[in-house]
């Protein structure tokens, strides 16, 4: 995929004290694109966050968000740059229309267009007819739409998004992605961490897969799975013994397995003409976790 970079990392590493957050990483953003950070906690993706609003200083390696460096021309960059965290910092006292209208004028917005600039931010968060309400009488999920609608307000290049959906119900969950795909349709630039494997291969065009601080694999979800787990995968479900016999059978084979709870997942299997006794189906994205981390996500 070719294009202008919306963000460029290079080495960049974060400690605090003796333990390394972020660890060499490298990552190209490019304009117009989604791009879904997925990791276990603890992988870096929090902290990566942070360097890239200049929260967090890197100790090493080279950062530049719209073409500006860090962390010198932070403050020129995060003026183009929309960010929603992932604690709830609303206003609570303040409606969602004044909690709007504070940061049309921390983002310097003028007064003539203040006005177009908060509507059309309730408008893409669905929440026109809830101006007037108090925050502290919004739902969770509404409340996840106005931290989304705040970041919109000043039309930025580029959106962070820090788990946006953590913690909210699948229904609302599914409200937000269509808020983000409707972000991507207008061309704007996302950088979304997350912990729902689903949310990355549903929303993102590219996936940077991290563990301990560094990236383990980049690339479209797709071409992720396919690459690291085949199109087929045949599931087997039984007490440790035998898992561990069909590990042992498929290493043996020359294939890749992933082991959850009380199931074993071997990946790959499709024209090899390998027989197991259980489930077959698709690979997916969870598969490539799981094999590349060796965790799962909570």
């Amino acid at each position: 995929m070719s294009g202008p970079l919306a963000l460029r990392m290079r080495g960049v590493v974060k400690r605090y004290g003796k333990i390394t957050a972020v660890a060499g990483l490298d990552l190209d953003v490019r304009e117009g694109t989604c791009v879904g950070l997925l990791g276990p906690n603890g992988a870096g993706k929090s902290t990566t966050m942070r360097l890239l609003t200049a929260q967090s200083i890197a100790d090493e390696g080279e950062l530049e968000v719209l073409g500006f460096r860090l962390p010198a021309e932070s403050k020129a960059a995060r003026a183009q740059c929309g960010v929603v965290p992932q604690l709830d910092n609303l206003d609570v006292t303040l409606t969602v229309e004044q909690n709007l209208l504070v940061f049309t004028h921390l983002y310097r917005i003028g007064r003539a267009e203040r006005t177009d600039a908060i509507e059309r931010a309730l408008k893409m968060a669905n929440l026109v007819e809830r101006r007037a309400t108090r925050v502290d009488k919004l739902s969770g999920g509404m409340r996840r739409r106005l931290l989304i609608a705040r970041a919109l307000v000043h039309r930025p290049r580029l959106v962070l998004l820090d788990e946006p959906t953590v913690g909210l119900d699948p229904q609302v969950r599914q409200e937000l992605w269509a808020l983000i795909d409707a972000l991507r349709s207008e061309g704007t630039t996302i950088l979304m961490s997350t912990h729902y494997i689903e949310e990355a291969q549903r929303l993102a065009d590219t996936v940077l897969i991290m563990s301990h601080g560094s990236a383990v694999a980049v690339g479209p979800p797709a071409e992720l799975v396919l690459e690291h787990a085949g199109r087929e995968v045949i599931e087997v479900y039984g007490p440790p013994t035998r898992l561990a016999e069909v590990e042992s059978e498929a290493g043996a084979a020359g294939l890749r397995t992933r082991r959850t709870g009380t199931s074993i997942s071997i990946l790959g299997v499709d024209g090899t003409g390998y027989r197991a006794e259980g489930e077959r189906r698709p690979a997916n994205l969870e598969d490539v976790f799981v094999l590349l981390t060796g965790e799962e996500i909570a």
